[in-house]
């Protein structure tokens, strides 16, 4: 198995009014491609509880099946449409741990 675990920081301009709807956007964006891709074993969205001590305002956190698995979901049409209009209109840094589940 293999953890795909992604950290955004939303861009510095978008007016704090907005944040948490768009941070509610990218979770139910990302959670609801649950039971749609291959391969994809489970996918949670962490928005709440940050501390002042964070750099990042979301993490993606999904267990996928192989490395194959997690190529298949970089590039499922369902994936796309989340990440090009829920997540990369809104974030400006991007930090990614791919690893194995050993």
């Amino acid at each position: 198995m293999v953890k795909h675990i992604i950290l955004w920081a939303l861009k510095h301009e978008l007016p704090d009014s907005e944040k948490e709807t768009i941070k509610a956007g990218i979770k139910e964006g990302l959670e609801g491609l649950a039971g749609k891709i291959p391969g994809l074993i489970d996918i949670k969205v962490q928005i709440d509880g940050r501390l002042a001590s964070s750099n990042a305002d979301v993490m993606l956190d999904c267990t996928l099946e192989s490395e194959a698995a997690l190529k298949g979901y970089a590039v499922h049409p369902a994936h796309l449409e989340v990440a090009n209009t829920k997540v990369r209109p809104f974030t400006a840094v991007r930090t990614c741990l791919d690893y194995e589940i050993r």
